[in-house]
């Protein structure tokens, strides 16, 4: 509405900024012939930017240096201030910029023939194209200007909500996603492991340290790539196995590619925890985690699957989790960014993550 609201405002006070000069000038042709013709022309420049504006949307020229895009600013002005400026030399509002306007071309007549020569021999064509083209060009440093000031406010309060987000983030990790009964088995299992397999204990209390390590700074950073969640992820399943034994089993389908694609920090393990705690765990068989990821159309793809109990999912026992990774996810990457979770077979869940990725 509001790029609507300026678009008519401009051209229309452009309209009547040309009408008033031409009116006060000197120029051999009715008033109401000047004001159409000047209406028209000002109608195209209102059609020709925008579809100018729609163009650049779709090719993204707002990414680009100030070095790519002023020779396509110019590019896109020409492109209009030339034919418009051939059109204007058969009006009476030719005069406007020194043209003689059709009624003082002798050669008008012999147009279809002879138009090479009349645009060769018009002294005031270039001026004409300079005056059309530079007003394609105020038209886009002001868009350029307007989008890039919008853009800027839209980062900024972005920036503000995700700072409040991963905040609350942070006080919400040390509850939920790192809960005390996570903390509390690992511990017993270390213990356990102390007399018969001091190495392996060892091993354990390194991964327990690096997993909170993460948990703890995790408040720190908004992105991190998907190779290092999945280290983390590794030292947290490989914690669980102390716990759950054959109960856990594991399937890994890692595109090698998408190792360096970039995800929420704390995203993938939020969703595996949640996987383990409301699913294998709650199994006496257990079942299997398949983590799977690949690429496709500029995106990460992430799918982790888990059995589950075949009793009603209440959601008031696991949501804190998974809404506080989807608000993360919405903050960092927009609305194309999603985070669902499938329950619509009885006895599986499946979550499936879809991030956008930019380079």
């Amino acid at each position: 509405m509001a790029y609507w609201i300026c678009q008519l405002f401009g051209w229309i006070f452009n309209t009547s900024a040309q009408t008033l000069t031409a009116l006060s000038g000197d120029i051999p042709a009715p008033a109401v012939r000047l004001a159409s013709e000047i209406a028209v022309m000002n109608a195209a420049g209102l059609g020709y930017t925008h579809l100018l504006r729609n163009y650049i949307k779709r090719h993204h020229w707002h990414t680009l240096g100030i070095a790519r895009l002023l020779p396509r600013i110019f590019g896109a002005a020409l492109v209009f201030g030339f034919p418009i400026a051939v059109i204007m030399g058969f009006m009476a509002t030719a005069t406007m910029w020194g043209g003689s306007g059709p009624e003082d071309l002798a050669a008008v007549e012999q147009l279809a023939g002879e138009f090479g020569v009349w645009l060769a021999s018009s002294d005031s064509l270039p001026l004409r194209v300079m005056n059309w083209s530079a007003l394609v060009v105020m038209w886009l440093i002001m868009y350029f200007s307007i989008t890039s000031l919008r853009d800027r406010r839209l980062d900024a309060l972005r920036q503000s909500e995700l700072a409040r987000a991963l905040q609350v983030a942070e006080l919400r990790l040390l509850k939920s996603q790192l809960n005390p009964h996570f903390l509390f088995n690992s511990l017993n299992s270390v213990r356990a492991l102390i007399a018969d397999d001091p190495t392996g204990a060892q091993k354990a209390v390194t991964q327990l340290a690096r997993t909170l390590r993460y948990t703890l700074t995790a408040g720190q950073e908004e992105v991190v790539s998907l190779e290092r969640e999945l280290e983390i992820v590794a030292d947290y399943l490989e914690l669980e196995s102390l716990r759950l034994g054959e109960r856990l089993r594991i399937e890994r389908t890692i595109a090698s590619d998408a190792r360096v694609a970039h995800i929420p920090v704390m995203m993938l393990q939020t969703v595996v925890e949640n996987a383990i705690k409301h699913g294998i765990a709650e199994l006496p068989e257990g079942g299997v985690l398949r983590i799977s990821a690949a690429l496709r159309e500029r995106a990460l793809l992430i799918e982790v699957e888990n059995p589950r109990p075949s009793t009603p999912w209440r959601p008031q026992s696991q949501g804190i989790g998974l809404r506080n990774a989807v608000e993360r996810l919405r903050l960092l990457f927009g609305a194309e960014a999603a985070l669902d979770l499938d329950l619509s077979h009885p006895d599986r869940a499946l979550a499936r993550i879809r991030i956008p990725q930019t380079s």
